[in-house]
């Protein structure tokens, strides 16, 4: 699995204040735990006031202290796995696009897809790569225009 920022139009619920400094000692605790030792137990407590222990692999505790790292800077946080397939329809909404620019992208090769019958689908993966490399795209266009204006001698 991926922590990503935001995948669709899904609001988390906000943390209030207390809640975020929960998630801030949380984060702290785990991080530390897990920078001197290997173990990978921790305690709840419940609201009867039992104490179960818990053992989780390490790889979970990290995971865990991310996303509290994460709640505790208010940061939205959606939670998908890799395998994870989108419609043409959901990697337009995930790239803030239409769906017919999907389907050009994919028919002139620059998304990776598979077809399932007649429809597309794109995997996570393939859609987080070509997100990333429109983005390096579109700072690049960016820089080029920010240069031509100060060869032209337009200051903003």
């Amino acid at each position: 699995m991926r922590i990503i920022g935001r995948v669709r139009e899904a609001s988390p619920p906000l943390l209030n204040p207390k809640d975020q400094e929960m998630a801030r000692a949380a984060h702290r605790c785990i991080v530390a735990a897990l920078d001197h030792s290997r173990a990978a137990t921790i305690t709840l407590t419940t609201d009867t006031g039992e104490r179960p222990t818990v053992e989780l692999p390490p790889a979970a505790l990290k995971l865990i202290g991310q996303l509290l790292g994460a709640m505790s800077q208010g940061r939205p946080i959606t939670l998908m796995p890799t395998e994870q397939e989108f419609s043409t329809v959901e990697a337009a909404n995930f790239l803030n696009v239409s769906r017919p620019f999907v389907i050009k992208e994919i028919e002139a090769g620059r998304l990776a897809h598979r077809k399932v019958g007649s429809h597309r689908r794109i995997a996570f993966d393939d859609l987080l790569e070509y997100a990333q490399q429109m983005r390096a795209r579109q700072a690049n266009a960016l820089e080029r225009m920010a240069e031509n204006a100060r060869e032209l001698g337009l200051d903003y």
